[in-house]
């Protein structure tokens, strides 16, 4: 058990989960990141000085396992960043799009976020903060007339209306539940040119850490509001 915050971040061996974790634990957060694969959880965990968990996201099994694991250990939660995520389809289109591929985004980037929540809601205290990892890419006013990943486009903006949803559903008790848009940032996945992965985690962090006055049920990137 902790006196401190407890915050988890899933997908958060590498990139933008990573930092995102590193943030949180420099303001004094006890953070948990996870990640598929044990040894990359623990030596990321090592590195920032958090603590860290095994989690599929993708699977029920594993997602209540780790549920059981935070509520013997914690026994409370505070924060939870639903970053895992991935399935950049750059070569695809909508037209032809293999299914498959879809299925795989959909079962990361949206049930995965929406099994997380299941989980582990129920240990979160009142006027706790969910953050869930989306992208302009699954912004109906900012892709209007852009072809291109498909998969990863309508994972992403199936994720917005998830957020929507929980966050009228916590209402209740104060939970603010937003999406955010790190924008195009230097990671694995969104390739050389894009901006700092600090700066992009920052507007995770903001919505992670925000006040009593906190609004819920938005999409924000760098703390300002962007249109769904």
């Amino acid at each position: 058990m902790t006196e401190r915050p407890v915050a988890v971040v899933t997908g958060a061996n590498r990139g933008i989960g990573l930092e995102v974790a590193r943030q949180l634990v420099a303001r004094g957060v006890e953070t948990v990141l996870t990640a598929r694969d044990p040894a990359r959880a623990r030596a990321a965990a090592e590195r920032i000085g958090a603590a860290h968990g095994v989690v599929d996201v993708a699977d029920d099994g594993s997602v209540d396992r780790f549920q059981g694991w935070l509520r013997d250990r914690y026994g409370t939660l505070h924060v939870l960043v639903n970053n895992a995520g991935g399935h950049y389809d750059a070569g695809q289109d909508a037209v032809s799009a293999d299914l498959a591929v879809v299925g795989e985004a959909l079962a990361v980037n949206l049930l995965g976020a929406w099994r997380v929540c299941r989980a582990l809601l129920p240990l979160m205290a009142e006027g706790g903060r969910v953050v869930n990892v989306s992208s302009g890419a699954g912004s109906f006013a900012e892709t209007a007339g852009a072809a291109g990943t498909p998969a990863y486009a309508v994972s992403k903006a199936a994720l917005n209306m998830l957020t929507v949803k929980l966050a009228a559903e916590l209402r209740h008790r104060r939970i603010a539940v937003n999406a955010v848009c790190p924008g195009w940032v230097a990671t694995d996945m969104g390739g050389a040119g894009g901006r700092p992965v600090a700066d992009g985690a920052a507007g995770v962090v903001w919505a992670a850490t925000l006040g009593p006055d906190a609004p819920t049920g938005g999409f924000f990137r760098d703390g300002h509001p962007i249109p769904w």
